[in-house]
C-alpha cells in the first residue's frame, strides 16, 4: 500500500468539506420538521440552556423574542442568526 502525507491543509480541507455535508443535511432535514416558533422550554432544549440564562439572552438583547399573552416565543430564523453571528471559528493549529 503506498504511503501518502497528509497535511494540515488537507485536514482543513476534510473538515471544511464535512461542516458543509452536515449543514446541508441539517437544511434539508429541518424544513419539515422544524417549526416557526418555538416556546422558551423548547429553546432550552434546543441550545441546552437553563432557564437563568436563556432569561440572560432575552435581557440582554441578544435572542428576539415575541411575548403573546404571558407566553414568549421565539422565531427559529432568529435563533439560527444568533447562532451564525456569534460562530467563532478556529484554526487548526489554534
Amino acid at each position: 500500500m503506498p504511503t501518502s502525507i497528509i497535511t494540515t491543509d488537507d485536514l482543513r480541507d476534510f473538515k471544511m468539506e464535512l461542516l458543509d455535508d452536515i449543514k446541508n443535511l441539517l437544511a434539508k432535514q429541518g424544513k419539515g420538521n422544524l417549526k416557526k416558533y418555538l416556546k422558551s422550554s423548547e429553546v432550552m432544549d434546543l441550545l441546552q440552556v437553563s432557564p437563568g440564562t436563556l432569561q440572560n439572552l432575552r435581557i440582554n438583547g441578544t435572542l428576539p423574542y415575541t411575548k403573546v399573552g404571558g407566553i414568549i416565543y421565539y422565531d427559529t430564523e432568529e435563533i439560527q442568526k444568533v447562532m451564525d453571528s456569534n460562530r467563532v471559528q478556529h484554526g487548526l493549529n489554534s
